[in-house]
């Protein structure tokens, strides 16, 4: 697309260029630029890490890591070329390996990246500011990886990768950026290529949609969610595992133990008969990670991601650590019920959420 200035009445020609021709690199020069000005090729961004690769067998690295202000995850891949090169592959790669990325070790990546720039922020309470939220929430956090390819073209093998891979859920988007030269000025012409922008929320609409059909029929997945009524608090719009969760806090911080809860469980008709992992000693979040992981089969998901096992979220009695399993589905409910029943006092009223 042609850069046209009105000058006098008539339209003149800006020179298209090229970034090479003017010395400008992709890490020194346009990464550090769009690393402070993100919005300008992924709006509501914050770049969290840059040049990041901290996973084991792999030398590779991200250009920069982000965080939307959904929540999700953001790789972001820079290009000065004329064709993108295979920028589309590698940010699968990325995006595959960071899939599993929880809050609490973005906040640890975030932190180091603020003290690397030598920047006074606490990681946890900027992240926390920046997506709106009062305290971390691991159910919402990374649900997905969004990816963003900017470069100064794109070829056709690749765009037309993208267009597939976004029909099936994905969300990528391409973002060219045309330099031009204007006498002595250099300029930058930005362009979302892909989604195309007049059409960029009805795709996006679509994609969603088939997401969930697709969900919900390969997992005939519940996705309900509940409301959750204590003697003393009111829990909103809480998904099966974080109705569960609640509960149990609720109880246990009314003075019962663990142990109490995993009795109701032994007399009750659930499947579920082990609620707990229990180790010895009341342990930090770090320590409780690298126990849980000992036992790790391996695969996408991390044997961590079946607890609930970050701060604050497991449970102390007795010299011993208490963690909830968060993997709950058919009898939840039921089990609530023989909760309410062995534990009065505390009221506890669950109704399926309205909004």
């Amino acid at each position: 697309m042609a850069i046209l200035k009105l000058n006098d009445g008539k339209l003149e020609y800006i020179e298209r260029t090229t970034f090479d021709k003017h010395g400008i690199l992709e890490r020194q020069h346009l990464q550090a630029m769009l690393r402070d000005q993100v919005e300008v090729i992924s709006p509501d961004t914050l770049v969290v890490a840059e040049e990041f690769g901290d996973w084991e067998g792999s030398n590779r690295r991200i250009d920069l890591l982000g965080v939307n202000k959904s929540g999700h995850l953001v790789v972001i891949e820079l290009k000065r070329t004329e064709d993108g090169g295979h920028m589309e592959l590698q940010a699968l790669r990325y995006a595959s390996m960071i899939s599993t990325l929880t809050f609490s070790r973005l906040v640890q990546i975030y932190q180091k990246y603020i003290d690397s720039r030598g920047l006074e922020t606490d990681a946890e309470e900027g992240l926390l500011s920046f997506l709106g939220w009062d305290e971390p929430d691991e159910d919402e956090f990374a649900q997905e990886v969004k990816i963003v390819l900017a470069s100064a073209e794109f070829s056709k093998e690749l765009t037309t990768t993208v267009i597939w891979l976004n029909d099936f859920g994905l969300d990528i988007r391409c973002v060219r950026m045309h330099p031009y030269l204007d006498g002595s000025n250099l300029l930058l012409d930005v362009q979302t290529v892909i989604p195309v922008p007049e059409t960029a929320d009805y795709q996006v609409r679509v994609r969603e949609k088939k997401q969930q059909e697709r969900a919900a029929r390969s997992q005939n997945r519940d996705l309900t969610k509940f409301d959750l009524q204590t003697s003393e608090s009111l829990y909103s719009a809480l998904n099966k595992r974080r109705l569960i969760h609640k509960v149990v806090s609720s109880i246990i911080e009314k003075g019962h133990t663990p142990i109490e809860v995993q009795t109701v469980a032994d007399n009750s008709s659930i499947k579920k008969k082990k609620l707990f992992e229990i180790f010895d000693g009341e342990l930090s979040e770090a320590e409780l990670h690298q126990l849980i992981m000992k036992d790790d089969p391996g695969g996408r998901h991390p044997r961590t991601a079946r607890y609930f096992c970050n701060t604050g979220e497991y449970y102390f009695h007795d010299g011993k650590t208490y963690v909830l399993s968060n993997q709950w589905g058919i009898g939840t409910l039921e089990f609530i019920d023989d909760l309410k029943k062995s534990f009065e006092a505390i009221k506890l009223e669950v109704s399926e959420s309205k909004g």
